[in-house]
């Protein structure tokens, strides 16, 4: 009875992490089948994207919720870096639960839980991104949040990010509120900047050009967004899938600054950058939308079982000219809850029938037979 509990304990909280991700595969390129690993290795970068994991502080976190979700994470991020070994981890911000309410001391010790649970080889790179759970909506937002959450993490907003040639743009999407306060104007102006670097060096040489003469030279390859708030769009009812939000919420308008970014703040990323990629978090479900009908946008669902029956991440080959990407599932908590119910009904019996308990009610059917057969 010991060793089948043991089992059905270890299977459910270590060994199913491994059955699952396992299955997982790096999408292919085009051109990608015909390399051999060592060229793949060299040309493509391995991109695990995930979101809004929400570790719970010490407010409104119960401390056995806390245990639960944050060992089930924890799991799934080591596995999938053991069994997948990729290049760059993406998390697209929300990665506390309340970081806009945290005192110093709550704070230092949420992110010493994070890194203990998000720890990482030297081989592999770790890029997170703020989200309004990490400092506040707007309205919540300081400049003490912001450059807290900046040294723990070393973010910055309008920062690029360039690895194998590929351009990543990282976005404070909270500070596009367009209202002009101070961070948003100096998260603006880095943008702005950056835009213009990004364009100088997509554009042939030009003497004439002035406005590029002193620009530094970046890699030509499109960028790819990367922020919290997705851009703007009416709400999720164009979504689809299983990870897609729930038929009750897909037809609720989103609301600007609040559940996707503005119409404005909006355009305005999409002219400054051009992207051929945008990777977003925050709704919690998975979407795939396209804007100015050629720039894909994914959004990444929450990779914690509070939030989700069904939670995944993504897994991108990218290289500068092209993309490929895949969704790895991980494990249904409701499956895992269906194993432990199985396996504690059947070791109910084996307890009964050890102690001759299932007896009687044996030996009364078989005499409501006999006394039926005679």
């Amino acid at each position: 009875l010991v060793c089948f509990g043991s089992s059905v304990l270890i299977f459910c909280e270590f060994l199913i992490y491994y059955v699952v991700i396992f299955q997982c595969r790096w999408p292919e390129v085009k051109g990608g089948a015909h390399l051999s690993e060592k060229e793949t290795s060299a040309l493509v970068l391995k991109a695990l994207i995930l979101a809004d994991t929400h570790l719970l502080g010490e407010i409104k976190g119960h401390w056995l919720d806390k245990l639960r979700r944050e060992w089930q994470m924890e799991r799934s991020f080591q596995t999938a870096l053991w069994l997948l070994q990729p290049d760059i981890v993406f998390i697209l911000g929300d990665v506390f639960d309340e970081g806009k309410w945290s005192s110093p001391q709550a704070w230092a010790d949420d992110v010493r839980r994070f890194r203990k649970m998000f720890k990482y080889p030297a081989s592999t790179e770790l890029v997170v991104v703020v989200g309004n759970h990490d400092i506040g909506f707007h309205y919540e937002m300081t400049a003490y949040k912001v450059d807290r959450f900046e040294k723990a993490f070393n973010f910055t907003s309008g920062k690029l990010i360039t690895r194998k040639g590929i351009n990543f743009v990282v976005v404070n999407s909270i500070a596009m509120e367009g209202d002009s306060c101070a961070l948003c104007r100096s998260s603006e102006a880095k943008l702005a900047a950056l835009s213009r670097r990004l364009n100088c060096s997509q554009q042939k040489p030009d003497p004439s050009n002035q406005r590029c003469r002193d620009a530094e030279k970046l890699p030509a390859s499109e960028p790819i967004l990367l922020q919290h708030y997705p851009l703007y769009r009416k709400s999720d009812a164009e979504c689809s899938g299983e990870d897609s939000a729930p038929p009750e919420e897909k037809n609720i308008p989103f609301k600007e600054k609040y559940d996707v970014l503005s119409q404005e703040a909006s355009q305005k990323l999409i002219w400054w950058f051009h992207p051929r990629l945008i990777l977003s978090g925050h709704t919690h479900s998975a979407c795939e939308v396209l804007h100015a009908g050629k720039i894909p946008e994914i959004s990444v669902p929450s990779f914690s079982w509070r939030n989700r029956n069904n939670p995944s991440f993504i897994m991108g080959s990218i290289t500068p000219t092209d993309f490929s990407l895949r969704k790895c599932f991980l494990p249904y908590e409701s499956r895992v809850f269906a194993v432990y119910c199985a396996a504690g009904a059947l070791l109910a019996i084996l307890i009964l029938a050890r102690f001759q308990l299932l007896t009687p009610p044996f030996y009364f059917a078989q005499h409501l037979i006999s006394k039926h057969k005679a």
